[in-house]
């Protein structure tokens, strides 16, 4: 009986040993190896994410299996990606979103629940011109994209209809658990200027007629990130990050995230990791005397350990 009962101990034991060991290599393979940050933001995956280049817009899907994130390669906006296969990631490697295009814009994904579409902020590459400075390529209006993917691959993006996309600005979308989209647009309104709008998803690729949200405060703080399940909301106006809180079917006052802001570098490209517990960013730096994406110098992604979301939630 004795020995049974050790036989029995030992084998819960090494069970649970089993567990934790792959508990705790799963959660270190799927951030690149990387120990999770703690509440001081950290690089995240540095000269693999991080490099010499200018890098945003890092996203997981759902189950975390894939990375996307935006790189700038010779004025071009170019969406990367890796897959995590048998334990390790697959190299890094840029998504062909456009067909046969010297430059292009493809920057801020969002990855439906299912894994297999890709919304993110795109320009008509119809409307480039060989000559085009910086300046003038980044002042197009952009529209709301969106790749298919089949078969394991990622294919050709095609703009999402109207109703989302305009000829006004459409930027930052951001898909739910239900499929449907949160995105910016200064299309009119009588609010004015730039607003959040949701438009659902009513299946076989379309979308119900957006709807303006009622977040708009008078810093012009709008939502650039949504949980999926719409519990709360990140905003990056005025340089910082604000979290709000979805109670009751209404948006709480933004409140402002604690982080340290460096000044001279600008905050944007919320999102979380897929499981909730980290919040990743994007920040960059212009040369000295010069605006936008034409004179940026760096630009960076960080992460950080994700606890202010239950903290700052108010109490209803």
């Amino acid at each position: 009986m004795k020995t049974l009962v050790n036989k029995t101990y030992r084998s819960l034991f090494l069970l649970l040993s089993t567990i934790s060991f792959l508990s705790c290599k799963s959660e270190s393979v799927s951030y690149f190896d990387q120990a999770p940050p703690s509440t001081i933001p950290e690089l995240f995956a540095p000269n693999i994410i991080n490099t010499d280049s200018i890098e945003l817009n890092v996203v997981f899907n759902s189950d975390h299996t894939e990375l996307f994130f935006s790189r700038i390669i010779d004025n071009s906006f170019i969406i990367h990606h890796s897959e995590l296969k048998n334990g390790q990631w697959s190299a890094i490697k840029p998504i062909q979103l456009f067909d046969d295009v010297l430059v292009s814009i493809a920057c801020d994904p969002t990855i439906s629940k299912d894994g297999k579409t890709m919304y993110f902020l795109g320009v008509d590459p119809k409307l480039y011109k060989k000559d085009y400075t910086p300046e003038e390529l980044y002042k197009i209006p952009p529209d709301i994209y969106q790749s298919k993917k089949v078969n394991g691959k990622w294919q050709l993006a095609t703009k999402v209809g109207f109703s989302v996309s305009t000829e006004f600005f459409e930027t930052y979308p951001v898909v739910t658990s239900d499929g449907s989209l949160y995105f910016k647009s200064n299309r009119p309104s009588a609010n004015g200027g730039m607003n959040t709008y949701r438009t659902q998803f009513l299946g076989n690729g379309k979308f119900d007629m957006p709807k303006l949200i009622d977040f708009k405060t008078k810093n012009k703080k709008l939502i650039t990130y949504v949980s999926p399940d719409e519990h709360y909301a990140i905003t990056n106006g005025q340089g910082k990050f604000q979290i709000s809180y979805n109670i009751n079917g209404r948006w709480s006052n933004p409140i402002e995230i604690p982080l340290t802001y460096e000044p001279h570098w600008r905050y944007y490209a919320p999102y979380m990791t897929s499981d909730g517990k980290y919040f990743i960013f994007s920040r960059r730096y212009n040369k000295p005397n010069t605006k936008g994406w034409a004179g940026v110098k760096k630009g960076e992604v960080y992460w950080v350990k994700a606890d202010f979301i239950k903290k700052l939630k108010p109490n209803p």
